[in-house]
């Protein structure tokens, strides 16, 4: 069951006093669907994984797999430092039905190789829910290597990463690696990177976890379709024209721009929870030039 094509990692509203939106999160989980991406991720890092309880995320995915209904695929975000907590999320996500747990390398704890290898080994042994790898060094202090990847694409229910390494050399690496094991078919490498996922689907990757695809869907939807279908001039023309955007929603901290830019587009977004801050003025005005280029508004 491996993914592939455009799949959002959603931003958490919240209300005025800091309880998640609800209705404002299925208000974008329809907008998202309406506009043509292939899946959704709840309570990943854009979604503030790190400043909501577990009872929050477990919320989120539950408001997720509800709403969506089965029109579109569901991705739980699943993760944690700690293998017990992890694997209570995915099979928590797996009991609620959510058709994918993406599932973080461990962060601050630094994991050697061969204990990613038995973290990821408990969450395969037991769960059956698809899961996707998620492979994010700066933001977790780990790089999980390519010999590990391979290792753990061998694994029944390990079906894809979400690759956020953005040295082009390494999809190479994991390519050649499914290639020689003949594993390409059951386990995808999906962009963790907006600005790279062109580039990462020329070398096989099938697809992203986008943050910009809550700004901008159809182009983003459109941009991933046409790189599936080898028409990499017109995938070409669409990376550079949301190339400002793909940038901008980067010039802070991850999802403090995003967020600012979905209240620019009257979307349900609300703040970001501390120690993330509102945005600077300056920055709101590129962002809103930059919406404003692409007719956004």
């Amino acid at each position: 069951m491996s993914f592939e094509g455009t799949a959002v990692a959603m931003v958490t509203p919240f209300t005025s006093n800091d309880e998640i939106d609800e209705q404002g999160y299925r208000e974008n989980i329809n907008f998202l669907i309406k506009n043509g991406v292939d899946g959704l991720l709840a309570a990943g890092t854009t979604g503030e994984s790190a400043t909501i309880t577990h009872e929050e995320q477990k919320k989120l995915i539950e408001i997720l797999v509800d709403e969506v209904d089965g029109r579109i695929a569901t991705i739980a975000g699943a993760g944690s430092n700690s293998t017990k907590e992890a694997l209570d999320l995915v099979q928590y996500s797996e009991n609620i039905g959510a058709d994918y747990a993406l599932v973080i390398t461990p962060y601050y704890n630094k994991p050697q190789a061969h204990g990613l290898i038995e973290h990821y080994k408990t969450m395969n042994n037991n769960s059956d829910i698809p899961i996707i790898v998620y492979n994010v060094p700066s933001r977790t202090g780990t790089d999980i290597d390519v010999e590990t990847i391979g290792a753990v694409a061998e694994m029944d229910n390990i079906i894809a990463i979400k690759e956020a390494n953005p040295d082009l050399n390494k999809v190479s690496k994991i390519q050649k690696i499914l290639l020689e094991n003949e594993l390409d078919d059951k386990f995808s490498i999906l962009s963790g990177n907006d600005d790279l996922t062109v580039p990462m689907m020329s070398l096989g990757a099938k697809g992203v976890i986008s943050v910009v695809a809550n700004v901008d869907p159809v182009r983003m939807t459109q941009m991933v379709n046409n790189a599936l279908d080898s028409n990499y001039e017109k995938a070409m023309d669409l990376h550079y024209e949301l190339y400002n955007l793909m940038k901008v929603l980067f010039i802070e901290s991850n999802p403090v721009p995003t967020k600012e830019a979905l209240k620019i587009l009257n979307r349900p977004a609300g703040h970001v929870r501390l120690p993330l801050s509102s945005l600077k003025e300056k920055n709101r005005n590129l962002i809103e030039k930059t919406l404003q280029d692409l007719d956004l508004v």
